[in-house]
């Protein structure tokens, strides 16, 4: 079970890293006065920042914050605020959207395959776009919600993306109009393409060859005489995990993708994105701390109050490394992080350079916002993922 906050050991040595500048540990030491850990804090003020960094560099662009990220009523409360959409995968995050004072209109029901009931009840809460990608589904929507707005998801290339979401989705564009034109003979309205180019994307070029290819698609459907007016790029766009990552820049991939929408598409088109990870993920720090210690194959081993079952579970089902911090200042030694549960699949990390732990100390993980908590086993061996607290 999660212990009680405990005040980090004296350190036997004196100090010789620097502070954390941002204010990150001020805020954890405060947080651990409060709350038993583990604990996961969300930052109002960085989940803000995040959805104006897009809307700044995207401005064509309406986002739509994907909440499988992180469906946390907080959260959504937060989106819902500052204007933006939502995309969702079920009738139960549509209800939670819908529940909290978000907009019918302002919901893409983004998943290309629906059980016949969502579509019911997505009908009966007149969220009428969704999105397809056979024909199948076609047929399915067409008999549940006649007259609904539909987006055929493409497949298209995930190159250098960290999770490959055209494996499972996506026709093939080759067969695009026909599939539209099948749309619009079933009595639905088709409104537009999406694409996804994979999640955590740091190769623009995958984004560039996507739209292009959409271009194509929308010419070819102008000429058989299905207008489209509605480009869903998907999300995937990356965020940094470790404080020194190289290689992510958002600005910079904007720019391009800008570039790529003035030249190939008219002013008058509607373009929209579902991010998840780039507008929760840095928002995101799990607290944990330190319930036991030994010494195992030559380095300090630790165990953590919270682990791969609860609030690392990105570490699987994202792909996702993170970077191991703590409160503690000193000579870092090879070591290695373990959760919680009497399962050896449970280890976080067997070469982690950190400072002597001992009981009680924390470890702590910044831009786990998303696809942490949300993936999380309940009460897996008896531990509770950890409490969200919103700042």
């Amino acid at each position: 079970m999660p212990i009680a906050p405990l005040k980090p050991a004296a350190s036997p040595k004196p100090s010789k890293a620097k502070p954390d500048l941002s204010g990150v540990e001020n805020l954890i030491r405060a947080m651990l006065k409060k709350h038993r850990t583990p604990f996961m804090l969300i930052r109002r003020s960085v989940l803000e920042r995040q959805l104006q960094r897009f809307r700044k560099c995207l401005p064509e662009v309406t986002p739509y914050y994907a909440i499988k990220a992180n469906p946390h009523p907080k959260i959504i409360k937060t989106f819902i605020k500052l204007g933006a959409g939502f995309d969702v995968a079920s009738a139960w995050e549509m209800r939670q959207v819908l529940s909290l004072g978000g907009s019918r209109g302002k919901i893409i029901f983004a998943n290309t395959v629906k059980s016949s009931e969502d579509i019911i009840s997505a009908r009966r809460r007149k969220v009428r776009m969704m999105t397809f990608d056979s024909e199948p589904e076609l047929y399915k929507i067409a008999e549940h919600y006649p007259g609904a707005h539909v987006l055929l998801r493409i497949k298209v290339v995930n190159e250098g993306s960290v999770v490959n979401l055209s494996l499972k989705f996506g026709a093939d564009p080759e067969i695009a109009h026909l599939m539209l034109r099948k749309a619009r003979a079933l009595g639905l309205v088709p409104t537009g393409i999406s694409f996804h180019v994979g999640s955590q994307s740091t190769n623009v070029e995958n984004y560039l060859q996507a739209l292009e290819i959409s271009a194509n698609i929308f010419n070819e459907a102008k000429e058989h005489d299905v207008p489209l007016k509605i480009i869903d790029i998907g999300g995937g766009f990356p965020i940094q995990h470790f404080d020194n990552e190289i290689g992510v820049n958002f600005e910079r991939m904007a720019v391009q993708i800008r570039k790529q929408i003035r030249l190939l598409f008219d002013k008058k088109l509607q373009f929209m994105a579902e991010p998840g990870r780039f507008l929760v993920g840095p928002a995101g720090i799990l607290v944990t701390q330190v319930i036991g210690r030994t010494f195992r194959n030559n380095k300090n081993y630790y165990y953590l109050n919270d682990g791969i079952y609860g609030d690392f579970s990105g570490m699987v089902f994202d792909h996702c490394k993170y970077e191991f911090k703590t409160l503690r200042r000193g000579q870092t030694f090879l070591s290695a992080l373990a959760g919680p549960t009497c399962d050896s699949f449970d280890t976080l990390s067997l070469d982690v350079e950190i400072p002597e732990l001992y009981v009680g100390d924390v470890v702590y993980v910044k831009n786990i916002g998303a696809y942490s908590s949300a993936s999380a086993v309940a009460n897996f061996n008896g531990f509770p993922p950890a409490k969200i607290v919103m700042v």
